[in-house]
């Protein structure tokens, strides 16, 4: 499964194409279906073009995107660098009037169990975030949500690229072969090539777009996460 990560936290002056607009999104999110991602995650951005999780830009950004690619699942993020109080994070969840299909929780964030929680009460899968070089691994194993998740992400967070690959090994281990849930593996900025060959090599989903890498495997900017989805299906179908 090739997930499409269509923004992040990433700013305007970060690219220019980066969408932050319910209609923009919507637009990035039909063209990247179109060059082949089966699943999209997204943040809402406010106004000032900040991560939010207010439910009226949340509701705006869903309705838009899911009209965009209609009988894709769609997913956002529940962000700590959004609303750094986890209570308050779970209460802007429970607020929510239209739902996404998955939101991911980072379990290396304080409060991820009540976040997930909220989830959970408002019938929305979650993504696990484990983050590499963080105790994410040990704090899920030990969750009462460990159990409840539909994919849990193994991110990483290392930009070397000679370097991302070992650490993704290492939090793989880490991980162990007995979850409860399909693993998503992906990386980031000078990481993000590598670790996407690693994950087609083991066979697991994965994920890219203008939240993880802006650049092409061959180094040029890339243009929309349509060039980026096009540049990862031609990865999986090029002998390893």
């Amino acid at each position: 499964m090739l997930q499409v990560c269509l923004n992040g936290s990433r700013l305007s002056e970060h690219c220019a194409s980066l969408p932050f607009t319910p209609a923009e999104l919507a637009e990035a999110a039909r063209a990247a279906v179109a060059a082949g991602a089966e699943d999209i995650h997204l943040h809402p951005k406010g106004p000032d073009g900040m991560d939010t999780l207010a439910p009226d830009i949340v509701a705006a950004t869903i309705k838009a995107v899911r009209v965009s690619v209609p009988g894709i699942p769609v997913g956002i993020t529940t962000g700590a660098w959004a609303v750094p109080d986890a209570e308050r994070r779970a209460d802007m969840v429970r607020s929510w009037t239209v739902l996404p299909d998955h939101a991911s929780v980072n379990w290396h964030e304080d409060g991820a169990d009540l976040v997930a929680g909220a989830l959970c009460d408002k019938g929305i899968a979650i993504e696990a975030g484990i983050y590499s070089g963080t105790d994410a691994a040990a704090r899920f194993r030990t969750s009462p949500f460990a159990e409840r998740v539909l994919r849990v992400l193994a991110e990483i967070v290392d930009t070397d690229p000679c370097s991302a690959v070992s650490t993704a090994d290492h939090l793989l281990q880490e991980l162990g072969t007995d979850l409860p849930a399909p693993v998503l593996l992906h990386g980031e900025d000078g990481g993000a090539w590598t670790v996407l060959h690693l994950a087609t090599r083991l066979g697991l989903a994965t994920r890219i777009g203008l939240e993880d890498v802006l650049h092409t495997p061959d180094g040029a900017p890339a243009t929309d996460n349509a060039a980026l989805v096009r540049a990862a299906r031609a990865l999986w179908r090029a002998p390893h």
